[in-house]
């Protein structure tokens, strides 16, 4: 006779078949995944990203991934002497810094998550918001209080964006495209109606792009475990309204506010849920989407 297979067998065994419900749940409906962060700087965590949303197309998920860049930019514009500053988190970008963003983006940072996804078995294609006229921007504006004065003051933010209107159709006709699987990847650059191009936060971009489509999901991947109470606790879940009393009373601070905005917003134009979950944990996408507990705050 045969020895019986080890217990770890049965415990795969078993997960995968706990995972049904799950799976069948998410079966050919779209997900939206911003991903950036240490999630994307560290190269162990990247490959399992990677191979995690091969896994995922492979069980009959739509997964778009958009994706960051904001470490990697600022290196370049420090090697190349140029220097950064910031408005409400967001990096002022002139002429020059919005050449080197749309270079660092749309070339380096994007291919090298595509090899990462096509070296773990998947077929993904890099595109950038340009593309198709995915993601049309118009000019992102500001207003800070001047402190002397007390006038509220217009700051210029030079070609930083926010998406006007996305034409989903490229993203469309690349899942119709079912035989061939293909996984898009997108760099969150905008085009003006001048042509220009338009540097834009990669969680509004990913929040645009799927309420544009409507998106089963927009997971927003981060470097915390999720939104957090007073008392440092997780949330798990939160409704809109009670989302916003978080921003409103404090609980809510800093990088945390815009995505809680982006998550806000995106459900009311029709995703049917965001999440907002840590980047840094191995195999994250699956354990929230595959998994009854989840892995962070999710917004309805």
């Amino acid at each position: 006779m045969s020895a019986d297979p080890p217990a770890d067998a049965f415990q795969t065994a078993r997960t995968l078949s706990e995972a049904l419900p799950y799976i069948q749940r998410y079966d050919r409906q779209t997900v939206v995944i911003k991903y950036g962060g240490h999630a994307m700087e560290n190269d162990d965590l990247a490959r399992l990203f990677a191979k995690d949303v091969v896994l995922l197309k492979l069980l009959g998920v739509n997964p778009i991934v958009v994706h960051g860049g904001g470490p990697q930019i600022g290196r370049m514009l420090d090697k190349l002497g140029i220097k950064s500053r910031f408005e409400d988190g967001l990096r002022v970008t002139d002429a020059a810094s919005m050449e080197i963003v749309e270079m660092v983006l749309a070339g380096a940072i994007n291919k090298t998550i595509v090899r990462a996804i096509n070296a773990a078995g998947g077929k993904a294609v890099g595109l950038s918001g340009t593309d198709a006229n995915l993601i049309t921007a118009v000019k992102a504006t500001r207003t800070r209080r001047d402190p002397d004065s007390n006038i509220e003051q217009v700051v210029d933010l030079g070609f930083v964006g926010e998406p006007d209107r996305v034409d989903p159709s490229v993203l469309e006709a690349l899942a119709a495209q079912a035989e061939d699987d293909f996984i898009p990847v997108v760099a969150p650059v905008g085009v003006g109606a001048d042509g220009m191009s338009f540097n834009i936060n990669a969680d509004t971009a990913a929040g645009a792009v799927a309420a544009a489509l409507k998106a089963k999901r927009l997971l927003l991947l981060t470097d915390v475990v999720g939104v957090l109470d007073k008392s440092g606790q997780l949330i798990k879940q939160l409704s809109r309204e009670e989302a916003r009393g978080l921003i409103t009373d404090g609980t809510a601070r800093d990088g945390m506010i815009p995505k809680l905005e982006t998550a806000m917003q995106a459900v009311e134009k029709g995703v049917e849920a965001a999440v907002i979950l840590d980047g840094r944990k191995p195999h994250a996408l699956l354990m929230e989407l595959f998994t009854e507990h989840g892995a962070g705050t999710l917004v309805r």
